[in-house]
């Protein structure tokens, strides 16, 4: 191992301190169950109840549930000013007619009406499904065709760029409720100006009864070259989403957090809607995009305890150096937690240097819909590592080809298997936010199964000391003279050079080795590409990884990304074969 295990020291006493094996022997998802309220007089399991509602009944109801920070200052939302507009959005929906099941999607940026409006739909026992506000028209038109969409919240502007031009495609969108005013003379089929429709509908609404396996959310995963699909979550995810904010990020009712996940992704409702709520937080809204000096006023300012955020982020930040992390005042900070793929060593080490806190990785999907894997606040990190599973999650590692021979779960190497070997990451059915299916598509939801464990698609191998690490996608595994190379482990020993930012690595075919590695390397920003500093970085390459280093380097000043921040290999495989690109919805700079 290239990184020392970056040791806790021993916690304080009181409700942060809790030994691992213990709490995970000894838990169970009907204890996390009944730490959550249910509906009133029995009437089953609603998300919003449980992050807005049941709060806003008690002491909490003054207590800041949204801090909202955008050009003009911050605006505080309490749990109780939650409540009624939620409440509120929900008895628009009813005066709609919009019935139990039916899809509302937002295309929305960060703002109070997101909240408002995901939480509203809940409520109303409806189906929020949320999408990146970057799309264009035809990613927008596909997911609300395969969502059966009826109504759509958005602001005029994005509705003239994004759905307009695709409109007469939509003949399920019945209505439209807009965020900010209408220009004269525009016509919008179904527009209805939110504010107004807010101000005179019933701030006394009461959810109906919500039966836990009721649909609630629908996400969408990108696809390759095919669909994206529609993963289906119900009301019982809040279970999850609840017990793994307390697990893997830590949170109390006296933090305040900040996810910076873009709303369109699964990450940005579980856990920068959801999971924060449910705890009594006060969740940070910030309404801008990514500025290096911005970000670190809202830590400094809003004094944010427990921040949520993705490896691009933080290589990014990485980039602008030292210095400006530490004109900024970040004492505030005790928990940092990364999500969107596999963080770097060298990041986790960076976030212990500059920032004062090791910088926490964990593990899942759209289609876990909560946190499965993670480092957890009184755990050793081992750099690299996704950490170990959530108490109430069996992981195993599955023999490629042998359908459910588990050759470790949990971490406890059985006697097919020794530490370290590789395997398909799979998880044992059962936990409560685990998608039910893919909308309209039963046959590819059935091929997530085999041997009676959910197929990841991801690689991974496990430490005796049951730490999990990620290899790769099955699909990005470079196959070298005989060799599997997982393109993590090389990106992030090229990352170790002081002159590179980030790497993105693929398998170029060739025809003696089967494939090569080509590492497409982005610099820091003082460093200028070069021959002299190609060569370097081979040579490099080559001393911390031997045989599997890559073969051929090219410079490349932004890599691309997924708008959860990861890097599209496929992409880059892509363009370098002179293939289709696929499915390019969720690209970073999509518009």
């Amino acid at each position: 191992m290239r990184w020392q295990t970056i040791a806790k020291e021993a916690p304080p006493a009181g409700p942060r301190v809790w030994d691992y094996a213990e709490v995970r022997d000894a838990f169970s998802w009907e204890q996390a169950r009944a730490g959550l309220d249910g509906l009133p007089d029995g009437r089953g399991l609603n998300i919003a109840h449980e992050a807005v509602d049941r709060h806003a009944a008690g002491p909490k109801a003054d207590a800041v549930a949204l801090r909202c920070v955008d050009g003009a200052g911050v605006t505080d939302i309490t749990y109780g000013q939650l409540r009624e507009s939620t409440n509120r959005f929900a008895s628009v929906l009813g005066g709609l007619s919009v019935g139990r099941g039916e899809r509302v999607f937002s295309l929305l940026g960060r703002g109070p009406e997101l909240y408002t409006a995901a939480l509203g739909t809940l409520k109303n026992t409806n189906v929020f499904s949320p999408l990146f506000s970057a799309f264009g028209p035809d990613p927008v038109g596909e997911r609300l065709r395969l969502g059966n969409g009826r109504v759509l919240v958005t602001t005029p502007e994005l509705y003239t760029r994004k759905v307009a031009p695709i409109r007469e495609s939509l003949p399920e969108l019945r209505h439209v409720l807009l965020v900010g005013t209408v220009g004269e003379g525009t016509r919008i089929p179904g527009g209805i100006e939110l504010d107004s429709a807010l101000a005179e509908a019933d701030p006394g609404f009461e959810i109906p009864p919500t039966d836990p396996e009721d649909m609630a959310l629908l996400h969408f995963t990108s696809g390759t070259t095919g669909k994206p699909k529609g993963a289906v979550h119900v009301h019982e995810a809040v279970v999850a989403h609840h017990a793994t904010a307390s697990f893997a990020l830590d949170l109390h009712d006296d933090d305040v957090f900040w996810c910076t996940a873009d709303p369109g992704w699964v990450t940005g409702t579980s856990y920068g809607i959801i999971a924060p709520l449910t705890r009594g937080t006060t969740l940070v809204v910030d309404t801008g995009e990514f500025d290096a000096r911005r970000w670190y006023r809202i830590l400094q300012e809003q004094r944010v305890s427990v921040w949520y955020t993705a490896p691009t982020a933080v290589r990014m930040l990485m980039r602008r150096g030292a210095d400006l992390a530490r004109d900024h005042d970040l004492s505030a900070l005790r928990f940092i937690a990364s999500v969107g793929e596999p963080l770097n060593p060298e990041a986790v080490v960076w976030g212990q240097e500059v920032l004062g806190l090791p910088i926490h990785d964990n593990w899942w999907q759209t289609e876990t819909g909560a946190i499965m894997i993670s480092n957890y606040a009184t755990m050793d990190i081992r750099p690299g590592s996704m950490g170990r599973p959530v108490p109430g999650v069996v992981a195993g590692l599955l023999e490629r080809g042998k359908d459910g021979r588990a050759l470790v779960t949990n971490g406890r190497v059985t006697e097919s298997s020794t530490p370290g070997e590789m395997g398909e990451l799979a998880l044992r059915p059962g936990w409560p936010s685990m998608f039910r299916g893919y909308l309209h598509d039963d046959v590819r939801y059935a091929k997530m199964f085999a041997g009676g464990w959910y197929l990841t698609g991801d690689l991974a191998r496990c430490d005796a000391d049951g730490y999990y690490w990620f290899v790769g996608r099955a699909d990005d595994i470079i196959k070298s003279a005989g060799h599997l190379i997982g393109p993590f482990e090389v990106e992030s020993a090229l990352m170790e050079h002081p002159a590179v930012a980030e790497a993105g690595v693929i398998g170029r075919p060739d025809p003696v080795a089967g494939e090569i590695v080509k590492a497409f390397v982005s610099l820091r920003r003082e460093q200028t590409p070069s021959e002299e500093l190609r060569r370097e970085l081979l040579a490099f390459g080559r001393r911390r990884l031997g045989g599997v280093a890559p073969k051929e380097i090219a410079f490349e000043a932004d890599l691309p990304h997924t708008r959860s921040g990861k890097v599209m290999r496929r992409l880059l495989k892509a363009r370098e074969m002179g293939l289709p690109e696929g499915d390019v919805s969720t690209l970073e700079t999509a518009q």
